[in-house]
This record gives C-alpha cells, structure tokens and sequence, in this order.
C-alpha cells in the first residue's frame, strides 16, 4: 500500500490527525523514532513560531497523530497528553528529560539551542509549544 493510502486509512481511523516528522534530518528522524518506541521519548517541542497562523497546527490533549518516517511512510500514532508554553530558558529538568534525547538539562539546552538555530533562529527568550503525548501505535511492519 502507497504511503498516501496508508495515511488517508489512518486519518480515518485517528479523525484529526496530523501528520508530522520529528527531528529535521533522516539521522535524527530515525533517532527520534527509536527513542519514542523504547518508552524514553514521551515528550517534544517546538519554536511557537512554527505554529502560528500559516504553520503547522498546534498540538491539542486527547489528538491522535501520525509521526512519518523520514520518508513520509506512517512510523507510530501518538496521543497528546499536555501542552504548555514555556520561554526556552525557563525550561525545566523534568521535561526536558521526558524528551529523552540527553540525561542532562544543559545537554537538552545545548542540542535544541543547534537545533532552533538551524530552524529559523534562537533566542532565550523564545517560546516553546512543549508537548507530552504517549505512544498509541508502533506501525513497524
């Protein structure tokens, strides 16, 4: 089945979904992935910046979402749980570290900082859609 049939069969079955791909290469896409299908990614969050009128839509408690492989192949369904908005340098440990990607806070400060900056800019001041969600579906074949 084409990776469009795939997604239009899963947006039935998810009504709302979105689909979305983490991480802004194939490397750390699969990387991403990985860590959410362990259980140590049950976090993420993006540059509020990106969600604004035009972007990309908002994550919303109770959505099921579809994360693509670097390839736009459906990889998992996703449930978010909770989101918040903090500035990036009011970010705290415990979330940081549910993003699972470092052990450290100023590891998650020192990789989002490269990330952001490679992805329309940084600031300490930015603000940050942080979002929880648990993993619904592996679509691993």
């Amino acid at each position: 089945m084409k990776a469009e049939d795939r997604i239009a069969a899963l947006k039935a079955r998810y009504p709302g979904a979105v689909t979305f791909t983490f991480g802004d290469s194939r490397e750390m896409c699969e990387e991403l992935l990985a860590l959410v299908r362990a259980g140590k990614k049950r976090a993420t969050c993006g540059a509020l910046r990106d969600f604004q009128e035009g972007g990309e839509p908002p994550p919303v408690p109770g959505r099921r979402d579809i994360a693509l492989n670097w390839d736009g192949i459906p990889a998992l369904v996703i449930e978010t749980v909770d989101v918040t908005i903090k500035r990036f340098c009011d970010m705290d440990a415990d979330f940081a570290l549910a993003e699972g990607e470092n052990d450290t806070l100023a590891g998650w400060r020192e990789g989002h900082r490269a990330y952001f900056e490679r992805n329309g800019g940084w600031s300490e001041e930015m603000e940050l859609i942080c979002e929880r969600f648990r993993l619904i579906e592996d679509l691993t074949p």
